[in-house]
């Protein structure tokens, strides 16, 4: 049984957008190893997974069916590239199942196993904290909207836009990176999202007062 290199890895996303980049990969390879140790998963399958989980719909322009489905298709490469290396199928089928249940919104599989929600949430954790800040505003400016817009009362209460309101960063923060803590699986994970969440409220606190020029 092979593992899968840094090198090699690295490969697959040559082409990714600047917010699901090979960067974002080693970010959550790095801090899933983390909690693989603290919570004693299992950390080559952790590791491939982690190299795995977007290695498919990610490039620019994988928008719409191809991105929603990528956890789909990057299970699916995940077990082309460990049977080539080897890989039992029990050992391929626990990787498939981290990566197909690695995705935040519906279609994606619940995290069964301790490897798989040790996955979610070193995913999940890049979307809180400064890191965060830095991939929301740099994924609204791919879609052409910008850093912040004023939410209508429409989408504070139900998070649906009116006819024309823009997706800002902020927006995004609202419907989805305010949330983010509740859903973590590991005890880790909780603690470390406690801590990012902090910080992306205040920074979003901070950046609605400047563009109002309230400081």
């Amino acid at each position: 049984m092979q593992n899968i290199t840094i090198e090699e890895a690295r490969d697959w996303y040559r082409h990714a957008d600047p917010v699901h980049d090979f960067d974002h990969v080693l970010r959550v390879y790095r801090i899933a190893e983390r909690l693989a140790a603290t919570e004693g998963a299992y950390l080559a399958i952790i590791q491939a997974a982690a190299l795995l989980h977007d290695s498919r719909g990610s490039a620019p322009g994988d928008k719409g069916s191809l991105r929603q489905q990528h956890h789909m298709a990057s299970a699916q490469f995940a077990g082309e590239v460990l049977t080539a290396k080897g890989w039992s199928a029990a050992h391929i089928s626990a990787v498939q199942h981290c990566i197909r249940a690695h995705r935040y919104r519906g279609g994606a599989d619940s995290p069964e196993t301790l490897e798989a929600k040790v996955l979610f949430d070193a995913d999940k954790l890049d979307v809180l904290g400064a890191i965060g800040a830095a991939r929301t505003i740099a994924y609204a400016a791919l879609d052409s909207m910008p850093a912040y817009a004023e939410p209508s009362k429409q989408f504070i209460q139900t998070g649906k836009k009116v006819p024309g309101e823009p997706h800002s960063s902020y927006h995004e923060f609202l419907f989805k990176l305010a949330h983010v803590k509740d859903r973590m699986f590991t005890l880790s994970g909780k603690a470390l999202a406690e801590q990012r969440h902090a910080f992306l409220v205040a920074f979003y606190k901070q950046l609605k007062s400047e563009v109002r020029g309230e400081s």
